[in-house]
């Protein structure tokens, strides 16, 4: 990937590592191609597994990009002074509308484009209804014979993790 320096003396990509467009010069950077905001600082994802009585998984269809019309966890990421735990559940009753206890963790991921890394949580449905909010187009269980096309490899990598 290409560097150079801005005018604090502080290393900038030009380049998307998702499409390969130009990035903007602002902070975040963003692609002029794909839209994706890249972060020099570590951007923390996190998402819950949830499964249902009948062991199939809790999955969103994205909304937006990247990877929009593709599948994935009910995920997001942690704020400033948050726990990853209230992230994640705040995250799952955003995009889901399903209260969750967040139990132990799952895995530690690599992360891809504006996430560093991605940990994963297991967790319960406590209360709520379940729909699809904030940026998620859709949001149901799937049996792991019948996953749709995921959209990233966190998602995979956490469903593998928690037996998908």
């Amino acid at each position: 990937m290409l560097l150079v320096r801005d005018t604090a003396g502080v290393d900038v990509h030009h380049f998307c590592p998702l499409c390969g467009g130009h990035l903007d010069g602002g902070r975040p950077q963003v692609c002029r191609d794909c839209g994706t905001p890249h972060h020099r600082d570590p951007k923390v994802g996190v998402g819950v597994v949830v499964r249902d009585p009948a062991g199939r998984l809790l999955l969103v269809q994205r909304a937006n990009d990247p990877c929009r019309g593709r599948w994935a966890l009910p995920a997001g990421f942690v704020d400033a002074d948050e726990d990853p735990r209230r992230a994640a559940a705040r995250e799952c009753l955003e995009e889901t509308g399903l209260h969750v206890e967040v139990g132990g963790l799952l895995g530690l991921h690599p992360g891809g484009g504006s996430v560093s890394f991605f940990l994963s949580f297991a967790a319960t449905v406590t209360g709520g209804t379940l729909s699809a909010g904030d940026d998620a187009a859709q949001a149901r269980f799937f049996a792991s014979d019948e996953l749709p096309e995921l959209a990233f490899a966190s998602t995979r990598a956490a469903a593998t993790c928690a037996g998908a």
